[in-house]
């Protein structure tokens, strides 16, 4: 072949190309597909966003005290099984490609003689106490960044309750369950309304002990200061009738 029909080729490969580009474009802006407002199945240990906000969704912490009590030790068992493909719940506390986790509640952070923890977990520091649980397994990456632990997570706080209740009886000495937080206190409309009832009353009337009287019609209001002078007006009025004396 000549080099005008390898530039023919080429020209048609070229071509061809554009066309498809182009195609492409016209039909991302004809056929946009809208993002769904509830996702159709939810993946563990992606941490979802607020819509209006930059940063992670902060999840409160349970009340201990009230939902250890409760929670379900055997479903917990259940959620375990992910964590044995890489820790060892026995009693044995052997090393696999984790720390053994018999007795993690309440043990200190990076604590395991023997074991090569991350730097980033050596350096968080603290124990493991519910709540610092609640949070690393929920999506351990996202936690404490730079973590050695891969696994994704787990999304649902109540598999997390369950599972965390099964690894603080999966021990010698269980810790503890915390007491019950207090109830907050509810707002007192009752005192709130005496309150106002009590102002009301309190407040002193900026015309008390000044009588008043109601006015007929085209005739001036009685105050204070004209009921005053009506004795002199009268006794003025009278000397002025009384008939003058002869010299």
């Amino acid at each position: 072949m000549d080099s005008f029909e390898w530039n023919k080729i080429i020209g048609a490969v070229l071509g061809t190309a554009i066309f498809i580009f182009v195609i492409r474009l016209v039909a991302e802006n004809v056929y946009e597909t809208e993002k769904p407002a509830k996702p159709g199945y939810t993946v563990e240990g992606v941490v979802e966003e607020n819509a209006g906000s930059s940063g992670p969704v902060v999840e409160a912490t349970p009340d201990w005290g009230t939902v250890l009590a409760k929670a379900d030790t055997g479903a917990g068992k259940t959620v375990s099984a992910k964590c044995e493909q890489c820790h060892d719940l026995s009693a044995a506390k052997t090393s696999k490609i984790g720390p053994p986790l018999y007795g993690v509640v309440g043990r200190a952070r990076a604590s395991v003689a023997g074991f090569s923890y991350s730097s980033a977990m050596k350096a968080k520091g603290g124990d493991w106490t519910f709540d610092e649980l609640f949070k690393f397994i929920h999506s351990p990456g996202a936690y404490i960044p730079g973590t050695k632990m891969s696994f994704a997570g787990v999304s649902r706080a109540e598999d997390r309750i369950n599972l965390i209740a099964f690894l603080r009886t999966n021990t010698d000495s269980p810790v503890a369950i915390p007491p019950p937080a207090p109830a907050a206190a509810a707002p007192a409309a009752d005192d709130k309304a005496a309150g106002d009832k009590a102002a009301a009353g309190a407040a002193p009337a900026a015309g008390a002990g000044v009588a008043t009287e109601k006015p007929a019609a085209g005739d001036k209001p009685v105050t204070a200061a004209t009921a005053a002078d009506k004795p002199a007006d009268k006794a003025n009025a009278d000397k002025a009738a009384a008939p003058a004396k002869a010299p």
